[in-house]
């Protein structure tokens, strides 16, 4: 069967938010609508103190989830809800701000690797003021399976090959996976001709097709099969992330996101007036 194909390669953009702390930023907000429900996409890695040790203070949010996959190091969630979670290596932590909440990461580490990524997942419009929730999962808890070629797939969101994974949610049908594979070696993954996906390469390099996705690049995969096979001619890592469009209008001011530039309006004042949880 013919496997969906790269459509366009992404180079992230170098930025920094919350403290100060350096990041590439993936998945902008021109790619929202490509990429719906998918929202953002940052990735993290540093062994330098300096572009880390700031962290993320207390902020806002509205209207969305935030994924936090942590690769290396050690954060600290705090939230307006009373949440408290580590993230260490291999952790991930799941958060719906639904109507509103206030939250922090900040680093429980003054040295060594802090490397990750973090993905914003849009809520539809009947869920955007849902209470917000939380959950964090250590390493040994994410669902894992190896291929009889060895490839190491870790299931972070969604199902693949029987394997079901730490969360689902019934409108977006998010697909979050780790892939990790050996030199020479395939990995194939489905995905429902509806969703739309993309993986990024943070290790080696992938062929999917004719097409190679070097290392720190997205490709984002066109909608023309129900699944994707990937090559690796050395050792590779990537994420592959899919899930299903709300096709509804994204309207972001920040980190809010929300259907209508009223509804944003509204946001802003239930910030600025404590009516945030």
């Amino acid at each position: 069967m013919n496997s969906r194909h790269i459509e366009q390669l992404i180079e992230g953009i170098a930025t920094s938010d919350g403290a100060g702390v350096k990041l590439t930023r993936i998945l902008t907000g021109k790619l929202q609508q490509r990429l719906d429900p998918f929202l953002m996409l940052d990735a993290f890695g540093s062994n330098e103190a300096s572009d880390y040790i700031g962290g993320f203070p207390n902020h806002p949010h509205r209207g969305f989830e935030t994924v936090t996959y942590m690769l290396s190091g050690r954060m600290r969630h705090h939230d307006s809800a009373g949440n408290e979670g580590l993230l260490e290596n291999g952790s991930v932590q799941w958060m719906t701000a639904g109507r509103g909440v206030i939250h922090s990461e900040m680093p429980e580490q003054e040295e060594g690797v802090m490397e990750g990524f973090q993905l914003w997942l849009n809520l539809p419009s009947t869920e955007k003021m849902t209470n917000p929730w939380y959950q964090d999962f250590a390493s040994d808890k994410v669902p894992q399976y190896l291929t009889g070629q060895g490839v190491l797939v870790r299931v972070i969101a969604g199902s693949s090959d029987g394997t079901q994974g730490l969360v689902t949610r019934k409108t977006t049908e998010p697909l979050f996976l780790d892939v990790h594979l050996p030199a020479h070696t395939n990995f194939s993954a489905q995905i429902p001709l509806s969703h739309n996906a993309f993986i990024y390469v943070y290790r080696g390099e992938v062929w999917v097709g004719e097409t190679l996705i070097p290392l720190r690049r997205m490709g984002i995969l066109s909608n023309t099969a129900q699944h994707v096979t990937l090559r690796a001619t050395s050792d590779a890592r990537l994420i592959l992330i899919a899930g299903k469009p709300l096709n509804e209008a994204i309207v972001q001011y920040g980190p809010f996101v929300m259907n209508t530039q009223e509804e944003i309006h509204q946001a802003l004042d239930d910030f600025r007036n404590g009516r945030f949880i």
